[in-house]
């Protein structure tokens, strides 16, 4: 069972009364959603839960509300996070209708994006569920592995996302499966480089800083042991260290 809290009163609901247009930071409020959202049974709120304050502050900039921020903690397992919740029947069945419904963890599949925004949106599902790791073998300098992944409980999704990636970035990347059979879309190296800036096309955009300072610095380890250099920032014992 979960325990809710807020810290302020809710804000005011949107008068939003035509659908809205698409937007940079639209599509990566999508992204989001996607991701780390939901859509309630009522059929107008939504809801971004993430541990992240900053990705929270982002997606209301995105949206345009100015609900108040709140955590929710579970009485089960003793952890808590944030979320923002906010009433918006329009957005709600826009979002709907592009393919973001309720219950689509282990149902969405195409989502759609005007491509000229993609990127946006890809942005959006990385800040959610994707994630970088970097590994380096220290018996050798060159042998630095750096992979890119998003993971989603619906290959159907990953499908439509590696189409989609491969068609607009040329990288064309791996569906996998953990142990525990999570799917995820894997890119490595030059491939996770070049879907990286394609997300990361501008600095005047929205991202969650944390996630692009590490890939960064995952990168500049790469290039260190291209040249022959001792790659910077790995931690860990034994002969495989991971970059943080």
């Amino acid at each position: 069972m979960y325990f809710l809290f807020s810290m302020t009163k809710p804000g005011p609901k949107p008068s939003r009364t035509s659908n809205p247009s698409w937007t940079p930071e639209l599509a990566y409020a999508c992204g989001l959603i996607a991701t780390d959202g939901s859509l309630s049974k009522d059929g107008r709120h939504i809801n971004l839960t993430s541990k992240d304050v900053e990705q929270l502050e982002t997606f209301k900039r995105c949206i345009g509300i100015n609900n108040k921020i709140a955590w929710k903690s579970s009485g089960s397992y003793r952890n808590s996070c944030t979320y923002v919740q906010f009433g918006d029947v329009v957005l709600y069945k826009w979002l709907i209708s592009i393919g973001i419904t309720p219950k689509k963890t282990f149902t969405i599949g195409v989502v759609n994006i005007p491509d000229n925004y993609f990127a946006d949106y890809l942005r959006g599902e990385f800040d959610g569920d994707g994630s970088t790791h970097a590994y380096w073998d220290t018996r050798w300098h060159s042998s630095v592995s750096l992979y890119l992944t998003f993971v989603c409980a619906s290959k159907k999704h990953l499908r439509w996302l590696r189409g989609g990636i491969k068609r607009m970035f040329k990288a064309d990347g791996l569906i996998r499966c953990y142990t525990n059979h999570v799917p995820y879309l894997l890119f490595a190296k030059t491939e996770a480089r070049k879907v990286f800036e394609a997300m990361y096309y501008s600095d005047a955009i929205p991202f969650l800083k944390r996630k692009k300072d590490k890939f960064d610095r995952q990168w500049s380890s790469l290039e260190q042991s291209r040249i022959g250099k001792r790659p910077a920032g790995f931690k860990g014992g034994g002969s495989i260290m991971r970059i943080a």
